[in-house]
């Protein structure tokens, strides 16, 4: 997992699982610019295939991540 902060991201895949959604996420600066990490995330009220290529902005605050996506 990504250390404490903010990172900017774009979606690059989401599978929804039934209840979950698996969201990848690839972060587009910073030290961790390239690199892909994968979040659940529930109630987005998105179907998966409307999520790629979203921006988003992954915060991570004591180890746990959140997600905010754009639009």
């Amino acid at each position: 997992m990504l250390d404490d902060g903010s990172y900017d991201a774009i979606v690059v895949d989401a599978t929804d699982t039934g209840g979950d959604i698996y969201v990848e996420l690839t972060v587009l600066a910073g030290p961790h610019k390239g690199e892909v990490v994968t979040v659940s995330a529930r109630r987005l009220g998105r179907e998966a295939i409307d999520l790629l290529g979203v921006p988003a902005t992954l915060v991570v605050t004591a180890g746990q991540p959140s997600l905010h996506l754009e639009g």
